[in-house]
């Protein structure tokens, strides 16, 4: 079966651990191409864009096994440059090998990515980062060529801190020639994780004491085969965090990364939860949601994410008057209001502001995943619904998500993909 039932209407009770984060695994297996040896990948979640990323890998030369929750990268023998097919095509996420394969071979060739439906993020702002780096693009439709004689560092300054630019120029830039000086780079906790994994394997990266938001990349240093522990996920935390303010319930995330969830943990505090943190993960409390969010924008990290406004949508339906969402990242975010509305909620969108009416009840129904993070946010609404929902294409949910059946049922969730 293709789709998850949940059975609502009950508080959220228990303890689940959270899983190793997408946002920063794939980056990192990424930059596991410029090592002539072999990576050890520790907590690697098991979800459908790591197997992807993996396909990639293996398809230009890679050797890669498992070991429980360890992904082994050997990229000493890879040879090919060049990636078509489906796999690009149906995964934003593999324009991040780009950087890497420059840094690697001096040249790269691939279809245009694509597998995002949550708006617009052409790759354009990568590409002009990489040719002041010296690389030559040739495009032609549906597929483009990358090659450089020379990688050299530079002074580049990205016209938004955008993570995938950030990711490729610090990819590319390791294996440059000089110094790479990158201005408004994004800040997420995925770039830092990238930064460390590459620091460990005998890359030079510094931030800039005197100008926030400056990396400083000294490149052509000899990387050596590391073992490196990915952080937890914030967005994967995050959901289970928003389903217990709005079922209610006393529950315990194991592993939350608590550092890289402050504006989410103040949220829900401003929102009447109890949240507590400490050294393995956070308790949150909660009786159900009943206030509101006057006014909220989503914006880059440090801000509130983007990737959980669907989610606080979702919670958002139940409280007890006016809340208001602005999305600030993604144009196409807010596809998840048709489906909430089915279940009863009122909202109402006007360009990138969603207004959300409180409701007495969410009614269970079936509805559909149109995205990743939009069918998270459908099964925290059947959490909170009367009845029975019925979330439709769950391959979606399953790309960033381990098991999203399993974690909710330690909560006490009646759900299952019978």
């Amino acid at each position: 079966m293709n789709a998850i039932h949940v059975r609502g209407g009950n508080p959220l009770f228990g303890e689940t651990k959270i899983q190793g984060s997408k946002n920063a695994v794939l980056p990192v297996m990424a930059a596991a191409l410029l090592i002539e040896g072999t990576s050890v990948i520790e907590n690697c979640p098991r979800i459908t864009d790591v197997f992807h990323m993996q396909q990639l890998l293996e398809e230009i030369g890679c050797k890669i096994h498992w070991r429980d929750r360890s992904l082994y990268i050997d990229a000493a023998n890879v040879t090919e440059n060049a990636m078509r097919g489906e796999l690009v095509t149906g995964m934003r996420s593999s324009i991040m090998l780009l950087g890497a394969m420059l840094g690697r071979f001096g040249k790269a060739a691939m279809n245009h990515p694509g597998g995002c439906v949550i708006g617009e993020r052409p790759i354009d702002i990568h590409l002009e980062a990489l040719k002041q780096m010296g690389v030559v693009i040739c495009e032609e439709e549906c597929f483009f060529t990358a090659t450089a004689a020379h990688l050299t560092g530079t002074v580049i300054t990205l016209p938004m801190p955008s993570v995938g630019a950030t990711e490729n120029v610090i990819l590319a830039a390791v294996m440059a020639q000089g110094v790479t000086v990158l201005k408004n780079a994004a800040k997420e906790p995925e770039i830092t994780a990238l930064c460390d994994f590459l620091k460990a394997a005998g890359a030079v990266i510094e931030a800039d004491s005197f100008a926030e938001s400056t990396l400083l990349i000294r490149g052509r240093r000899k990387l050596y085969p590391i073992s490196f522990r990915i952080p937890t996920d914030r967005i994967v935390a995050g959901t289970y965090l928003l389903s217990v303010l709005g079922t209610g319930g006393h529950i315990f995330l194991k592993d939350a990364p608590v550092k890289h969830m402050k504006a989410l943990i103040q949220l829900a505090e401003a929102m009447d939860a109890e949240v507590s943190v400490c050294e393995n993960g956070i308790t949150v409390l909660a009786e159900g949601i009943h206030k509101t969010v006057p006014y909220l924008e989503t914006g880059v990290y440090p801000l509130f994410p983007t990737d959980m406004q669907s989610p606080l949508l979702a919670v958002l339906t139940k409280a007890k008057g006016k809340s208001v969402i602005c999305e600030k990242i993604f144009e196409n975010r807010l596809r998840i209001v048709p489906e909430l509305r089915k279940m009863g909620a009122r909202i109402e969108v006007k360009d990138n502001m969603a207004t959300v009416y409180g409701v007495e009840a969410l009614k269970g129904t079936r509805v559909e995943a149109l995205e990743l993070r939009g069918g998270a946010a459908l099964i925290l609404a059947g959490c909170m619904a009367e009845g029975e929902t019925i979330v439709e294409n769950r391959q979606f949910i399953e790309r960033g998500y381990e098991d999203i059946v399993r974690d909710y049922g330690n909560l006490g969730v009646k759900i299952n993909t019978a």
